[in-house]
């Protein structure tokens, strides 16, 4: 199956990621054990990560020639579930550093190994695998046959939310997959390292981090850096993260690739999230909860200085939109509305969740910021995929350099400097071929003006008609409303465009949005 009729599962991917949660405090009444280190390899540079990059790059790609036990591959979520790392063996714990990383076991879905080094003054030495690392639990597994393994992935914790523990702040496990969270956040949606031929009838090809090359944080460090190999059928790379947790966490990210052959379509700073329904969009819904989402929508901060909002869809059909000119000065996919009675979800708190925004740095030209809307019966899937794809096409042999800061937080670094979208409404219009849309804003200037203002909106579409344009003020929100119907003009999608202006001057930032019959 592509990844047009099948969007990637990764719910239980965060459950497992957040479930083994083990004692993180600070060294009080702890063992003074850690996991097990190699003896040390060559020694470790940027500089030589990039070249084994190019002489990948230059021979024929390898698969993973995995041999795990059916033990590992024939159990179930909550048998892998129940495998945990100990959490007194984590690499640093007995050096009770700031920062110390907790590892992951293979099996279930995740089978592709990984290799972990550790890096003190440019030496690298592998953390060593040891079935004595982990509870199996009630997982029926047996691990005295599971000596000669390696892990599927990592986590690293740090003390975000309270001085005397380490809670999770970044986790690394399968493909290229990462996920952050800021101060008090919950995990959501993921950044990946690189999408290749995303959204494509061909099917999706997912590059892998094989090796991670940790950095030995000094003590009281904030800030964490780490190094990745990357390697798939097109392309190897080599990626460096520095990671700052905080209110919101920081990772500066620069990537070194190098094509093995011509590549369709390469997907940079690439972001993956989960859209079920939303109140634009609840057609054939029947749950309890007014909203189910990771993200509600993705924004656009263009050179041009256009602010743009697009909320997302769950399409009856793969949607494909392009947003294309000179590299964006951001973008991202934001959870923006953070009421509990927007969701009403006791368990897994969407309100929480993070809002991800890629600031490019250097390395950007021209091209396009392309969204992928794909769509799902289920709230497991990764649904949604946002990343940037440049101009030039890439060749075999090409070498592609960029470098880009992540922000995961409850808001956008950066804010429109008017008003923004709140909320997207779509119902019955007047006839029963059209639509009526409200879109709310608020903030800015809008809380300021009269209630007689007058205050205009600007609504357009890429065809079909527009009708019965209404602004009133929503004073419950300290903002204004757009009322308008869309009257299609056949059964084909159609792109529609709203913002607020007061005679020659720009009130708010611009809605953008997709209509699908």
């Amino acid at each position: 199956m592509t990844l047009a009729n099948r969007p990637i599962s990764r719910r239980r991917t965060l459950a497992s990621a957040a479930a083994a949660t083990i004692c993180g405090a600070l060294g009080a009444g702890m063992p003074a054990r850690a996991a097990t280190l190699a003896e040390p390899s060559a020694p470790f540079t940027v500089s030589w990560l990039h070249q084994r990059v190019r002489e990948l790059a230059a021979s024929p790609f390898e698969p993973l020639k995995v041999d795990l036990p059916a033990t590992l591959t024939d159990i179930s979520y909550a048998q892998y579930h129940d495998i945990r790392f100990h959490g007194d063996q984590a690499l640093w714990r007995d050096l009770n550093l700031t920062f110390e990383a907790q590892f992951f076991h293979l099996g279930y879905q995740y089978r592709e190994p990984v290799h972990v080094f550790d890096v003190v003054d440019g030496v690298a030495r592998e953390v060593v695998y040891a079935p004595a690392l982990f509870d199996f639990g009630k997982s029926g597994i047996d691990p005295a046959g599971l000596a000669a393994l390696s892990f599927s992935g990592f986590r690293l914790h740090y003390p975000i939310n309270r001085p005397d523990y380490r809670d999770e702040v970044a986790v690394f496990q399968g493909a290229s997959y990462l996920r952050c969270l800021g101060r008090g956040e919950g995990f959501g949606l993921s950044a990946r390292g690189l999408a290749v031929n995303t959204g494509l009838p061909e099917g999706e090809e997912f590059p892998s981090f094989r090796s991670f090359w940790l950095e030995r944080p000094l003590p009281g460090a904030a800030e964490i850096k780490l190094h990745a190999l990357l390697d798939s059928p097109s392309v190897a790379g080599a990626y460096s993260f520095a990671i700052r947790p905080g209110e919101t966490t920081a990772v500066d990210v620069s990537a070194f690739l190098v094509a093995r052959n011509a590549i369709k379509l390469i997907g940079l700073a690439p972001l993956t999230s989960m859209y079920f329904f939303g109140e634009n969009d609840r057609q054939g819904v029947d749950d309890y909860r007014p909203e189910v989402h990771d993200s509600d929508g993705m924004a656009i901060w263009h050179a041009s200085g256009e602010w743009l909002w697009r909320p997302l869809i769950n399409p009856a059909e793969l949607a494909v939109t392009s947003f294309g000119g000179d590299a964006p000065r951001g973008f991202g996919l934001l959870q923006r509305d953070r009421d509990f009675a927007s969701y009403e979800d006791l368990y897994t708190h969407p309100e929480r969740r993070p809002t991800l925004w890629i600031e490019p740095l250097a390395g950007w030209g021209r091209g396009e910021v392309r969204l992928i809307e794909i769509p799902s019966d289920q709230e497991i899937h990764d649904n949604i995929v946002a990343f940037w794809v440049p101009e030039k096409p890439v060749g075999a042999g090409d070498a592609v350099e960029i470098s880009y800061r992540q922000h995961w937080g409850e808001t956008a670094p950066f804010q429109p400097p008017g008003a923004i979208v709140r909320a997207t409404r779509i119902g019955r219009g007047k006839a029963d071929n059209t639509r009526r849309f409200a879109v709310d804003f608020a903030g800015g200037e809008l809380p300021h003006l009269p209630p007689d203002a007058a205050v205009e909106a600007v609504v357009t579409a890429s065809s079909g008609k527009i009708d019965e344009v209404i602004v009133q003020e929503n004073q419950p929100i300290g903002g204004w409303r757009a009322l308008f119907d869309f009257v299609p003009a056949d059964d084909s999608p159609a792109d529609l465009r709203c913002f607020l202006r007061q005679q020659d001057h720009f009130l708010s930032e611009t809605w953008s949005y997709r209509w699908m019959r």
